[in-house]
């Protein structure tokens, strides 16, 4: 996975439209439900409204449609044929181009799928269809019917439309417009050791994980299974929105204590772990001994690394406050080195 440059550079270059970061990153401003280029020459939109994004198919996916003016799609030295085939994709979303399509209009399959893999991150195919699908959700969000979803999607049927849906979004579309309390809304957050996915159900934040984490997807199978029947869909609620500020002020050394409210469900044994975490102050550190102390078995040290790294909400939940008896850092779901900068930024002693 591409990774993104720090929050604060991409603030800097977004300000300035900066063009040396053309293609390195892409805005999404929730206000509007377009995506831009960094050097967009639109009027700036205000940092809150602002979701940042590595690669064209991550916007596409969060629901958001490209720029008009900028025209993010239209990537340079793109060749003259899949500059065409991007221009008639937006020109008709709902159109579905085919494989019998393409070789009309002289483009072999393979090579479509070959240059749509290398600059978008997936097919043609899979590319026209998370634009459909985007515009589908975006659809749905503000409030419109089935019928309006599938004329947006190109879909005959909806039936069609709905097994589309969820392979994409892991849910039904009219769960996709259900109120906050039928699913558990999904949402990057940036930060400065790469982009976060978190996800909230209606009575507070249930994951927040490194998107390059190699556990993320065991991660959000087990979101799924701890809260049977609630969806994951990508949106935001207040409890997202009050992580994400906290986050930002946790960053900038100047939130000690999260108080957004949590919710992971697990095991009797793995929630006292959990909790004992949250007890951690900030700026100090615990063993695996002392937790195992502190939840009543003083054997369990293992079970205790077990539970602490099967911890789906990272920072706030503190597993990374855990050492070994002799300092060292031991494991850390997100990597060596995050645990480390989190250790010095909450001591003082991480770079500015």
């Amino acid at each position: 996975m591409r990774r993104l440059p720090p929050v604060r550079e991409m603030e800097q270059a977004v300000r300035r439209r900066d063009p040396a970061y053309d293609g390195i990153f892409f805005i999404g401003v929730r206000t509007t439900g377009i995506f831009c280029r960094p050097n967009c020459p639109a009027r700036r939109p205000l940092a809150r409204n602002i979701e940042y994004f590595p690669l064209v198919k991550d916007a596409l996916f969060a629901g958001y449609r490209p720029c008009k003016r900028c025209t993010p799609l239209a990537l340079d030295r793109q060749p003259p044929w899949a500059a065409r085939l991007l221009a008639d994709v937006e020109a008709e979303p709902a159109r579905r181009i085919t494989e019998s399509d393409l070789r009309e209009r002289g483009v072999d399959p393979a090579t479509a799928r070959r240059h749509f893999l290398r600059r978008f991150g997936m097919t043609f195919h899979a590319f026209s269809r998370a634009r459909r699908l985007g515009r589908a959700l975006h659809h749905i969000r503000n409030g419109g019917d089935l019928d309006g979803a599938v004329l947006e999607s190109g879909y005959e049927s909806h039936s069609g439309f709905r097994d589309a849906f969820a392979r994409v979004f892991g849910t039904s579309p009219g769960r996709g417009r259900g109120r906050a309390g039928e699913c558990v809304r999904i949402a990057w957050i940036e930060s400065p050791l790469g982009p976060l996915l978190a996800g909230a159900t209606a009575e507070g934040v249930c994951l927040l994980e490194f998107t390059d984490r190699r556990m993320l997807e065991a991660q959000l199978a087990s979101v799924r299974r701890a809260f049977a029947g609630q969806p994951a869909v990508p949106g935001e609620n207040e409890h997202l929105a009050r992580l994400r500020e906290e986050l930002a002020d946790y960053f900038a050394r100047s939130l000690r204590r999260f108080t957004t409210p949590l919710v992971y469900p697990g095991t009797d044994f793995q929630v006292r772990v959990w909790e004992q975490l949250l007890r951690i102050p900030y700026g100090e550190t615990r063993s695996y001994d002392d937790i195992a102390r502190a939840v009543g078995d003083a054997n369990a040290r293992r079970a205790v690394g077990r539970a602490n790294g099967l911890n789906r909400i990272a920072i706030v939940i503190p597993c990374h406050r855990v050492v070994n008896k002799d300092g060292r850092l031991g494991g850390y779901g997100g990597g060596l080195r995050r645990k480390q900068f989190l250790l010095d930024l909450e001591r003082g002693t991480a770079p500015e």
